[in-house]
């Protein structure tokens, strides 16, 4: 039932013009750099890749180019973040024949739904397409919690195979394998949890901040994979500063605004988003400077 899904997945984030149209060259750019980079898939058009703030044929758009550019060298999985289930399923169907590898599918936004109605979506968009599906579980932001309860009852739909655990609480890691085994892949899905969720079972990191430390990223999870937590928990203590962003409201323009100092993107986000200002810009600056004097290759490096 698993997917073969494990490693390093980054939230791409989506670049935009001067007039914050969507800047589809500097977009595949970014995607390139990342799997060059050695990350083992790419999420588009997450939180970081701002989904809710583009137009339907925007994302279309989005999605068929970054599968042209990725060309097969990893998974593409495209962030299915809609207002109701009838979106989500167009979108679903349109993504599989964009060729996308998989969704990554969210509650309905807006609406808070029960038990059985956050059920109903994830079963009418899944019975849609044949593509592998990580549900995306985000109790803070999105206020429902795709629980056990919830599980049990779509344990039964081949294609829902992952989930992208959220929660800040590193317990859920052990009580999901506890629960389902290995019926589902799951994927630590919050920067700042990322080594305890690797540590206690996930197969991978759907990750924010990897965006502007790729080669960090990749080394850390694969000091896990080999069990060398010595070498994990000094990459984790040196990025963890970075990681606290992704659990703040204004992560992605944290996220961007890191990509930016690092030569990799632009800050530039679509309203209501604004850029960092004031205080806030300064102190994610610093952080972002700090981490990049005294990053682990660098430090390798000079000695």
């Amino acid at each position: 039932m698993t997917t073969g899904w494990k490693g390093v997945f980054p939230a791409v984030t989506t670049q935009f013009n001067d007039d914050l149209s969507v800047d589809l060259p500097s977009t595949q750019r970014v995607q390139d750099a990342l799997v060059n980079d050695g990350v083992n898939g790419l999420i588009v058009m997450g939180t970081c890749g701002e989904n809710n703030s583009l137009d339907p044929e925007e994302k279309r758009t989005i999605l068929k180019a970054a599968v042209e550019v990725v060309n097969g060298r990893v998974p593409v999985v495209t962030g299915v973040s809609e207002f109701d289930t009838r979106r989500a399923v167009a979108y679903a169907r349109d993504a599989e024949k964009l060729g996308a590898d998989g969704l990554m599918l969210l509650p309905a936004m807006v609406y808070v739904p029960k038990p059985e109605e956050l059920i109903a979506h994830f079963r009418t968009v899944a019975e849609a397409t044949s593509l592998p599906i990580m549900l995306y579980n985000n109790p803070p932001a999105y206020r429902v919690n795709i629980g056990a309860d919830v599980l049990k009852v779509l344990a039964d739909v081949p294609n829902i195979k992952a989930v992208k655990e959220s929660a800040p609480d590193p317990r859920r890691f052990t009580d999901l394998i506890n629960e389902f085994g290995d019926r589902f892949d799951i994927f630590a899905g919050l920067d700042d949890v990322a080594l305890e969720g690797l540590m206690l079972g996930a197969k991978g990191w759907v990750s924010g901040l990897t965006s502007a430390f790729p080669e960090e990223s990749v080394q850390l999870v694969a000091a896990a994979e080999r069990g060398d937590w010595e070498e994990a928990r000094k990459i984790y203590r040196w990025f963890m500063p970075l990681l606290h962003l992704d659990a703040e409201h204004d992560l992605v323009q944290s996220i961007k605004l890191a990509e930016q100092i690092m030569g990799r993107g632009s800050e530039r986000v679509r309203l209501p988003r604004l850029p960092l200002s004031g205080a806030r810009r300064a102190e994610v600056t610093a952080m972002v400077e700090k981490a990049a004097a005294t990053r682990p290759s660098k430090i390798r490096q000079a000695a």
